[in-house]
């Protein structure tokens, strides 16, 4: 993405430093390399709305998770989502770019996962809402799941101190709507 997206969206672009780890986003038309993908998530879209997750700690989140070992990141996807949001993708999951961690830790977080460098690839995409989140047992606890307008969405965001977020849901908006904007003509 050129400076204008960094300047327009500072918050998602900013490099965060968590001790052991370095991260910053970066903007991809296609996924990263597959054997460096660590999780993945989605911005979902149910007929123009936003649907966000808020997390027992009252925090709002985008649902995605960590991948399990030897699973692909669209089968991670799929399976985050119903676990997550209780969503199933009704249409393709197109990538909008990924975190890039760079580790000083002496091992991954999971055996199976990519060490050093790992991705945590983003997309956006339609769901439908099916079901109640089927949380598995050790999973994080959603307290619930809502449809809302992106500034709704945005609002909430800001609300529990992630900026990053809220302008990554913008960004899905705006691009949704480009792609759609582009496919009409």
């Amino acid at each position: 993405m050129s400076a204008i997206h960094k300047e327009r969206y500072p918050n998602l672009f900013r490099e965060c430093d968590w001790g052991t780890v370095i991260t910053g986003f970066e903007v991809w038309d296609t996924s990263p390399p597959e054997h460096l993908i660590s999780n993945v998530n989605l911005v979902p879209f149910v007929k123009g709305q936003c649907v966000a997750i808020q997390l027992e700690n009252g925090g709002w989140e985008i649902p995605g998770g960590t991948l399990e070992p030897n699973e692909h990141y669209r089968d991670a996807l799929v399976r985050e989502l119903m676990e997550e949001a209780g969503a199933r993708l009704v249409s393709s999951f197109k990538i909008i770019g990924a975190w890039k961690f760079v580790s000083s830790a002496e091992k991954p977080y999971r055996p199976h996962l990519p060490h050093p460098v790992y991705y945590r690839i983003v997309g956006y995409g339609e769901v439908e809402l099916v079901s109640a989140p089927q949380i598995p047992e050790n999973g994080e606890r959603v307290l619930t799941v809502e449809a809302m307008t992106l500034q709704e969405a945005k609002h909430r965001f800001i609300q529990t101190g992630r900026a990053d977020l809220a302008e990554l849901y913008e960004l899905a908006d705006s691009l949704r709507r480009k792609s759609r904007d582009e496919f009409k003509r």
